[in-house]
């Protein structure tokens, strides 16, 4: 990125815990410059590392923070809360009776016409001709099983997933502080 010529919007920071890790893998902790430089003031956060960005006011002028770390500790929660795009991410954003990619949704095993809950345990990722094709059958009867067992994870199981999908974008100032995982067992 030519730094001379971005506007500020272009300048996103990324924010690492007290610990130097970042606060979310996927997706990447980051915060607007505004944010950030709002932290900046409110002593929040240290300034790991800059852009050569400098963004000004009539009496004041600084170089926009490309990492900062927070000053307090945030203990992340050890289970993330259940969503959609947190099921994906548990499954590797496949399809869990045929591995596709593509046109993903979720399924219920017990489905819901057969008093089957949305929760962890229950509910997998599913591209929507499997889903179509289970529909409303237990897994026996469509002779169709998940290739893993449904299971509430942890924050840092969705981590570990969430490096195997790194952003399109990451500047070099970041890279001393993520870890993507490419070589995890799919």
């Amino acid at each position: 990125m030519n730094a001379s010529a971005a506007h500020p919007e272009t300048f996103p920071a990324l924010v690492l815990n007290a610990d130097f890790r970042p606060l979310s893998y996927y997706p990447l902790s980051l915060w607007s410059w505004q944010e950030t430089v709002k932290a900046v003031f409110l002593d929040r956060v240290n300034i790991v590392s800059q852009y050569e960005k400098r963004v000004h006011s009539p009496t004041f002028e600084m170089q926009l923070p490309s990492v900062v770390a927070l000053k307090q500790y945030v203990r992340p929660a050890l289970y993330p809360a259940f969503t959609r795009f947190n099921v994906f991410l548990r499954d590797r954003f496949s399809c869990q009776y045929c591995g596709c990619k593509s046109d993903l949704t979720f399924d219920h095993l017990i489905p819901r016409s057969r008093g089957g809950q949305t929760r962890w345990d229950n509910v997998v990722t599913a591209c929507a001709p499997c889903n179509l094709r289970k529909g409303g059958l237990m897994p026996a009867a469509a002779g169709m099983h998940p290739y893993q067992h449904p299971t509430r994870p942890t924050v840092f199981e969705l981590h570990r997933n969430g490096r195997l999908f790194p952003p399109n974008y990451l500047h070099e100032s970041w890279l001393d502080y993520l870890y993507w995982d490419t070589e995890l067992d799919p």
